[in-house]
């Protein structure tokens, strides 16, 4: 499982979407994401082809490799992984969902983000811990997908 935590261009805003027909998350907000593939032939391969399945190839993304938040979870079923964050930013182009995954997306302003529901538990852990990496790297860092 790999989740990018979006930020705006102008780092004001984080990009969440609202899951669709998922057994742990329906209609609850997150950060876009998925699993990795056995034909991913890179972490980089596979954060580009989940960003073009869930928000479209048009939609231009910068990310951060060097560094992930990993986070336990476990499941409705018993079964447990681990999702690693990065912190991505968003360059811009057309956001076009997957629909069958998602039924909306929101920039959500950061000033709003402890009091915007219904949202998965540690979003607002995540974009600290984004903002807090986003502080000790450079621009140059990060990889366009």
């Amino acid at each position: 499982m790999l989740r990018k935590v979006s930020f705006s261009e102008d780092w004001m805003s984080v990009l969440l979407v609202r899951r669709r027909s998922e057994a742990d998350f329906d209609e609850t907000f997150s950060f876009i994401g998925g699993k990795m593939e056995v034909t991913d032939q890179s972490i980089i391969a596979g954060l580009q082809r989940e960003k073009n399945e869930e928000i479209g190839e048009t939609a231009s993304v910068r990310v951060y490799t060097d560094s992930t938040h990993n986070v336990l979870f476990r499941k409705a079923d018993g079964s447990s992984v681990i999702l690693p964050h990065y912190l991505a930013q968003f360059r811009g182009g057309d956001i076009v969902l997957n629909l069958a995954e998602y039924s909306e997306f929101r920039w959500v302003h950061l000033e709003d983000l402890p009091s915007f529901e219904p949202k998965i538990e540690n979003i607002s852990e995540m974009v600290t811990w984004a903002l807090g990496i986003k502080q000790s790297v450079k621009l140059a860092d990060f990889v366009e997908i």
